[in-house]
C-alpha cells in the first residue's frame, strides 16, 4: 500500500493506495482540471460544490458503465451458450455422416455381391 500526497486546488491530500504513484497524480490533476473549469464556467460556485457536483458525476457514469458491463457479460455468456449448442449440433451432424457414409459403404458392398 502506497501513501501518496497530492495536491488539489491548493490543499494537500495524503492517500493510501494500491495504485502506482503516477497513477494518482494523474487523477489529482485532472480532478483539479475539472474542478477548475466548473469554477471557473460559474463564479459563484465553490470548489466544494465543483467538488460534489463532479463526484455526482463521475458516480453517474461508473453506474452506467457498471450496466454497460452487466450487459456486455450477459451478451458474451449468450454467445457463448450458443456456440456450444452449434458445436453440438455439428458433432451431432458429423456422427450423422459418418452413419450415412458407413451405411452407403455397406449397402454399396451387397450390392456388389
Amino acid at each position: 500500500m502506497n501513501r501518496v500526497k497530492v495536491l488539489i486546488c491548493g490543499k494537500e491530500y495524503t492517500l493510501q493506495t494500491d495504485e502506482e504513484p503516477s497513477y494518482v497524480f494523474t487523477l489529482a490533476r485532472k480532478l483539479e482540471k475539472n474542478i477548475a473549469e466548473l469554477v471557473g464556467a460559474n463564479s459563484n460556485l465553490s470548489v466544494y460544490s465543483a467538488s460534489v457536483r463532479i463526484a455526482l458525476s463521475t458516480l453517474d457514469e461508473m453506474h452506467h458503465c457498471s450496466d454497460d458491463n452487466d450487459n456486455l457479460r450477459t451478451q458474451l455468456k449468450n454467445y457463448a451458450d450458443e456456440a456450444s449448442r452449434a458445436r453440438l449440433e455439428r458433432d451431432s451432424a458429423l456422427r450423422e455422416v459418418e452413419q450415412l457414409k458407413n451405411r452407403i459403404a455397406e449397402l454399396e458392398g451387397k450390392s456388389r455381391k
